[in-house]
């Protein structure tokens, strides 16, 4: 019998925000079409972990070198069947061998507007302290398919924040994140989990 759902498993390394914004849209009907069966997370000191164990969803923390866990991770994905990967927060650069083999399935948040305050070393509140150092007047995110290059995957969905003269890092970070990232990794998850059961049904007719 087919799955009515795509299976994701999210990514986590931190807080687990854009974890929870997910796991909200998901009680909310607004993710129909994917569930959230497995979270994973390099870190085990993670907030997003308990938020997943709060949520009832299955949770693994995986440590050691990138080999060591790529391993573990791809075996693991595997054994949950999993269709999309989303990272949510997650602080490793995956190897090719792993977008390979979700090519097109893998889903991450950048919080500016790609490709300005992008690629290897640009995350967290580095990001927004350079927006800010540039004077510029908008940011917002970006949700992209990930590919070979950090950040350089094709682009699914932005949204714009106004800048305010009196921001900080932390409060232009927050706001983002309220006004952008939690609108649009839920929406782009969505999306992305249409797709895959409009192919899965496409195979089997």
């Amino acid at each position: 019998m087919l799955n009515n759902k795509a299976r994701i498993a999210v990514l986590v390394s931190g807080g687990g925000t854009n974890l929870q914004a997910l796991i909200d849209a998901q009680n909310g009907g607004k993710l129909k079409s994917g569930e959230i069966v497995f979270v994973v997370s390099n870190n085990p000191e993670a907030y997003a972990i308990q938020r997943a164990r709060r949520a009832g969803i299955e949770t693994m923390v995986i440590t050691g070198t990138r080999t060591t866990f790529e391993s573990a991770l791809l075996s693991t994905l595997d054994r949950h069947e999993i269709d999309i990967v989303i990272l949510a927060g997650f602080m490793r650069i995956l190897s090719p061998q792993v977008i390979r083999k979700y090519e097109g399935r893998i889903l991450n948040v950048h919080p500016s507007l790609i490709p300005s305050f992008c690629g290897e070393g640009y995350y967290g509140l580095k990001v927004h302290e350079e927006a800010l150092a540039r004077g510029v007047k908008v940011t917002g995110a970006t949700v992209h398919i990930v590919n070979e290059i950090p950040d350089g995957g094709p682009i699914l969905l932005q949204k714009a924040v106004e800048i305010l003269s009196e921001d900080t890092a932390e409060t232009l970070q927050r706001r983002v994140m309220e006004k952008a990232e939690w609108i649009l990794l839920p929406k782009a998850a969505e999306m992305l989990s249409e797709q895959v059961l409009e192919e899965r049904a496409r195979k089997y007719e």
